[in-house]
């Protein structure tokens, strides 16, 4: 199952990227919601091979999520993959630059299954895929004004 949105800012494209390559600061984000999260790179240098675990509760579980930089391109474009017991993870981040002073993020987010189980997951969120795109767009929205403004 894929998401995907998009978000005009009113900073460079440099400096969106700086933002989201700012991984320390993405990990207090994170932190901030509720998860634990564990660098598996202890290198504070963004770039592939940097990786993490992360915990969080979802719908009453704990559940547990392997996620790696596999590709870190300046300025335009960071990949993360992941998995975890039933699913793996692609993230994606592109930066277009609009303007000398207005850019767009491009985040899309990939979800494939790794079991029958998942799969009838998958099947079933497809039915609420509308609710579930608003939803998205809403908190990488508000995840992204959270890096700004942190």
């Amino acid at each position: 199952m894929k998401f995907s949105t998009r978000i005009d800012t009113d900073k460079s494209a440099t400096e969106l990227f700086d933002l989201i390559s700012d991984f320390s600061r993405s990990e207090r984000a994170l932190v901030a919601r509720g998860a634990q999260i564990r660098r598996i790179d202890p290198s504070q240098d963004p770039g592939t091979g940097l990786g993490w675990t992360i915990d969080f509760n979802w719908r009453g579980q704990r559940r547990t999520v392997r996620l790696d930089v596999t590709r870190f391109d300046r300025p335009s474009h960071i990949t993360l993959d992941g998995h975890s017991d039933q699913f793996d993870l692609s993230i994606s981040m592109t930066v277009v630059a609009l303007s000398r002073m207005k850019s767009r993020l491009l985040f899309e987010t990939e979800v494939r299954a790794r079991n029958m189980r998942a799969r009838l997951l998958l099947q079933t969120a497809k039915l609420g895929k509308t609710q579930l795109d608003r939803k998205y767009d809403q908190r990488i929205a508000d995840f992204v004004a959270h890096l700004r403004a942190a």
